[in-house]
C-alpha cells in the first residue's frame, strides 16, 4: 500500500498540486486527503476520485506484464523530457522578450 500512497503523491507534486488542491478536484477535505496520503488504506471509490483528480487511472496489472509495462512507462517518460528539453532550450528568455505569450500565441 506504501507504494501507491508514494505514486499518488509524486504524481500530486508532479502536477504542481497542493493538497488542498485535491480538496476542490475531487470534493474531499485536505484533512482527508492528507490522512489518505500519510496513512492510506482509502475505499476504493475514495481511490478512483482520487485517480481522476490526478489525470490517472487505476489498473490491475498481471505481473507477468509489469515489466513490460514499466518499460514502455520509462520509453514514454525519456520521450517526454527530451522534447520538454527541445522546447525549453528554443524559447525566448523574458528579458529578450518580456511580452512573450501575452495574446496567447506562443511560438
Amino acid at each position: 500500500m506504501k507504494k501507491l500512497l508514494e505514486q499518488i503523491k509524486a504524481r500530486r507534486l508532479g502536477l504542481s498540486m497542493k493538497q488542498h488542491d485535491m480538496m476542490l478536484r475531487v470534493g474531499i477535505s485536505r484533512q482527508q486527503y492528507q490522512r489518505l496520503e500519510s496513512k492510506g488504506n482509502p475505499r476504493l471509490d475514495t481511490l478512483e476520485l482520487v485517480a481522476k483528480g490526478l489525470k490517472s487511472e487505476l489498473l490491475l496489472i498481471p505481473e507477468e506484464k509489469l515489466n513490460a509495462v514499466l518499460s514502455v512507462l520509462a520509453e514514454d517518460s525519456s520521450h517526454i523530457n527530451k522534447t520538454q528539453q527541445r522546447s525549453i532550450s528554443t524559447q525566448k528568455s523574458l528579458a529578450d522578450d518580456p511580452w512573450q505569450g501575452i495574446l496567447g500565441n506562443e511560438e
